[in-house]
């Protein structure tokens, strides 16, 4: 884990969830994968959208060319845990398909301008994850 995100996850567990600078004003989780190849638990954070009783996340990797680790972490493994404000949740991961991805992420591109740049600078259709609840 890099030691910006090592700052971030320490932040936001000692603010309930808040965490200050770029993030500031934007709605962050921590999701907890498991490696694809190592096995090991990975814990990233990431901006999130509430989508009815569920959580979107989006595999944006800030534009890059190809995937980030943790979203091929939860296509190889769907069972996951994400951190949210104090709250620690287990979920089911799955890959948004067709009008349901394009709905969400027509409307995080609304939230966050960034992400719309972020489709801009790659030639790949980000993944939009939606994580469910399984308790």
């Amino acid at each position: 884990m890099s030691d910006w995100n090592t700052a971030v996850i320490d932040e936001f567990r000692a603010n309930q969830g808040k965490v200050s600078g770029n993030f500031e004003h934007i709605p962050l989780l921590l999701l907890h994968t498991t490696g694809a190849k190592t096995g090991r638990e990975r814990i990233v954070p990431l901006a999130y959208q509430v989508v009815g009783d569920r959580f979107a996340v989006f595999a944006s990797k800030g534009g890059a060319p190809t995937h980030p680790d943790w979203y091929r972490n939860v296509v190889a493994n769907p069972s996951a845990v994400v951190e949210i404000g104090s709250e620690t949740v287990p979920v089911t991961a799955r890959v948004a398909q067709g009008d349901e991805r394009d709905q969400i992420w027509q409307r995080q591109k609304e939230l966050l301008p960034a992400f719309a740049d972020y489709e801009h600078q790659t030639t790949r259709e980000i993944p939009v994850v939606v994580l469910e609840r399984t308790s």
